[in-house]
């Protein structure tokens, strides 16, 4: 359950998805800086979502830890690797926002552009 979520009357929720493999060198800091975006939105709650793509190193142990200590992350484990493709698939048919955003936990796209990336959605659509 999302902390956030119900406690904020009339926010919208933001769903960042974030498939992941073999990434335990860089989950934290990806969690940190998701992190820092997400609470910068003034409309929105969030959750962040990993889908582990199978990895074999502790990435996914990680990402438990994380969930354990905020509300807000939840992470989903596949028992082998199936792909980026499946993985980003699975995160978006289990994300839960109004606005869902993907990104890969490489960093390698700042999550920074996160702001901009909503204000482009919400100048195509009516939203409150």
């Amino acid at each position: 359950m999302l902390t956030n979520v119900g406690a904020m009357p009339g926010k919208q929720l933001l769903s960042i998805v974030v498939p992941v493999f073999n990434e335990t060198e860089v989950v934290e800091a990806c969690y940190e800086r998701l992190t820092k975006v997400a609470r910068s939105l003034p409309s929105f709650v969030y959750e962040l979502l990993f889908v582990d793509d199978g990895s074999s190193d502790d990435t996914y142990a990680k990402l438990q830890a994380i969930a354990k200590r905020d509300a807000n992350v939840r992470a989903l484990k596949f028992s082998r690797n199936f792909g980026h493709q499946t993985a980003i698939t699975a995160g978006v048919d289990h994300a839960r926002g109004d606005c869902i955003v993907v990104i890969d936990a490489d960093l390698q796209d700042p999550p920074e552009v996160i702001p901009e990336m909503i204000e482009k959605w919400r100048e195509g659509y009516d939203v409150v």
